[in-house]
C-alpha cells in the first residue's frame, strides 16, 4: 500500500552524483511537532545528500486516520514511505518521541539502518504513573485542543532564553497539531516497548545529542543511553533545552555533519541479522 504521509524529500540540485553517494538522512520529529521542526537541518544537509523528513501520522499535513493504535505503527509508516521513495539504507535521526520511533525502526528493520541519531530521548518504557499522565493528557487535548498545553510547556520545550523566532515556530507547530492525532500518539507512546535491551545489540554507529538545559530528558539520561550503546558519541549542546536542533542549529549541525562523515566513510558491510 502506498504511504499516506506528507513529507519533504530533498537533495543536491545537481544531477551529478559521486560514485558512492552520501548516505541518505531520514529525520523523525517529536511530539507535538511536524516536519518543519527540522527546517535548519533540511536546509543544511540537503545541499550534499538526500534528506527525507515525514510528518508522522496525526501530525502536520499527514492524516490522523486510520487511528494509530500501536506504537510500532509509526515505524511501519516510515518503512512504507521509504519503500515508496526507493530509499534502501539510511541514517535515522529522531528527537524525543522521534528518537523512540527511531529505536523502534531499528528493532523492526535493522538491516536498512547505517547509523542512529538519538536526540533528547529515552529508551525506557513508560512508568505506570506516566501511562496515567499521558492518558489524562490525551483526554485533555481532545477536550480543549493544544493551545493551553502549548502555552504551558513552551519554555520547557525550548529554554526561556531562546529567541522569539524559535519560540514562535515551536508554539505554532504545537497549536497546529491535530488533537486527535496527538491524543492517539500519546496513548500509543504510553504503551511503547522497552528499548533498553536493544541498545547493547545495536551494530551501527550512534550519535546521542542532548540540550544541556533539557528537563524532559536530562543530560544524565543521555549519558546512560550513550553508555549502553556499543559505538556511540555523546554531544551536549550548551544553551539549549529540549530542541537543540532549533535552539542551537549551528552546534547541532556541526555534530551531525561529523557523524554523517563517519558513517559515509564506513565501507558497506553485510547486513546484520534481524534482532
Amino acid at each position: 500500500m502506498a504511504p499516506f504521509l506528507a513529507y519533504e524529500d530533498k537533495g543536491p540540485a545537481s544531477s551529478r552524483q559521486p560514485l558512492v553517494p552520501p548516505t541518505p538522512l531520514v529525520l523523525v520529529h517529536g511530539h507535538p511537532f511536524d516536519r518543519t521542526m527540522w527546517a535548519p537541518q533540511l536546509e543544511t544537509f540537503a545541499a550534499t545528500r538526500r534528506v527525507v523528513a515525514p510528518d508522522l501520522r496525526g501530525y502536520g499535513a499527514s492524516p490522523a486516520t486510520p487511528a494509530l493504535r500501536d506504537f510500532s505503527g509509526f515505524a511501519r509508516d516510515i518503512e512504507a514511505l521509504l519503500d515508496e521513495l526507493g530509499v534502501d539504507s539510511f541514517v535515522l535521526a529522531g528527537l524525543s518521541m522521534g528518537g523512540q520511533i527511531v529505536l523502534d525502526c531499528y528493532r523492526l528493520f535493522p538491516e536498512r539502518v547505517r547509523g542512529l541519531v538519538l536526540a533528547d530521548t529515552s529508551a525506557a518504557p513508560e512508568t505506570p504513573e506516566g501511562v496515567r499522565a499521558r492518558d489524562a493528557m490525551a483526554d485533555r487535548l481532545l477536550a480543549e485542543g493544544l493551545r493551553g498545553y502549548a502555552d504551558e510547556v513552551l519554555e520547557r520545550m525550548v529554554a526561556p532564553y531562546a529567541s522569539a523566532e524559535v519560540k514562535a515556530h515551536v508554539h505554532g507547530m504545537m497549536t497546529a497539531t491535530s488533537p486527535e492525532g496527538a491524543a492517539a500518539a500519546l496513548r500509543a507512546r504510553a504503551r511503547r516497548p522497552d528499548h533498553r535491551p536493544l541498545l547493547p545489540r545495536v551494530r551501527v554507529p550512534a550519535l546521542v545529542v542532548v540540550g544541556a538545559d533539557d528537563t524532559y530528558t536530562p543530560v544524565a539520561g543521555a549519558r546512560a543511553l550513550h553508555a549502553a550503546l556499543p559505538d556511540a558519541t555523546l554531544h551536549i549542546v550548551e544553551g539549549a533545552a529540549h530542541l537543540p536542533n532549533l535552539e542551537r542549529p549551528e552546534v547541532f549541525d556541526t555534530a551531525l555533519e561529523a557523524f554523517l562523515a563517519r558513517v559515509d566513510a564506513r565501507q558497506p558491510s553485510s547486513a546484520p541479522p534481524r534482532l
